[in-house]
């Protein structure tokens, strides 16, 4: 939906995909750095950056530094407080032991309609709709990650996201009204910390809008970017 009018980068996150761990703690500020050392070297100066959950905290997080254009962040960490961040750390950190005991049935459970109900509840309002190969490629994936509780770890008991008044362009903080991981209270704190922010709803949509909600989520992104 954007590759037809935008040249559009996908960055797989140190320790994620294809890229090799980062050495040491894998905190937000050492991905961010990673993340504008990647801009410099590629020459990407002023590029839009968007992002989902943790890559929507890492967007902010280039935006808060000066780095990058237009910014367009869906669901981001980094707003919980209190009890919030225990049920986002116990909470996703159950699902993903469950996602890895079940990792070698995940083909076939990708395209059973309750199993991707049972399994990815927490992240759809209707998980059950979603095409059984995005599925299995999102929990194959989530099972392969190594860094993931050292992440996770890092991120529930780290610096919560820090704002700015004057980012380097337009942002736009998107958040599913369904969110059941980071909860939509979160949202206001999002938009308070960044206050030139536009903040969009998504309704019937959990906490990633670019599988609820995929045609919307692009003309966001689209929006946010061309003005």
């Amino acid at each position: 939906m954007l590759s037809p009018v935008r040249e559009v980068l996908l960055v797989d996150l140190p320790g994620h995909g294809l890229s090799p761990p980062l050495e040491g703690r894998q905190t937000i500020a050492a991905y961010a750095d990673a993340l504008e050392h990647f801009i410099d070297r590629n020459d990407l100066a002023g590029v839009d950056t968007v992002g989902s959950s943790v890559g929507a905290r890492l967007v902010l997080e280039l935006a808060r530094r000066g780095k990058g254009g237009h910014t367009v962040a869906y669901d981001p960490g980094g707003f919980w407080h209190g009890w919030e961040t225990v049920w986002f750390r116990s909470t996703l950190a159950a699902s993903v032991r469950l996602v890895r005991l079940l990792r070698r049935h995940i083909p076939a459970l990708s395209q059973n309609w309750a199993a991707r109900s049972l399994l990815l509840a927490q992240l759809s309002a209707h998980p059950g709709r979603l095409d059984p190969w995005l599925v299995q490629a999102e929990l194959t994936s989530i099972a392969a990650t190594g860094v993931f509780d050292a992440m996770l770890c890092e991120l529930a008991h780290g610096p919560l996201q820090e704002g700015t008044g004057t980012p380097p362009g337009r942002v736009t903080i998107g958040w599913g009204r369904q969110d059941r991981l980071l909860l939509p209270r979160q949202a206001k704190r999002a938009q308070a910390a960044f206050p030139t922010a536009h903040l969009h709803w998504f309704d019937r949509c959990g906490h990633f809008p670019q599988w609820d909600r995929p045609g919307e989520a692009a003309e966001v992104i689209l929006k946010t970017v061309q003005g």
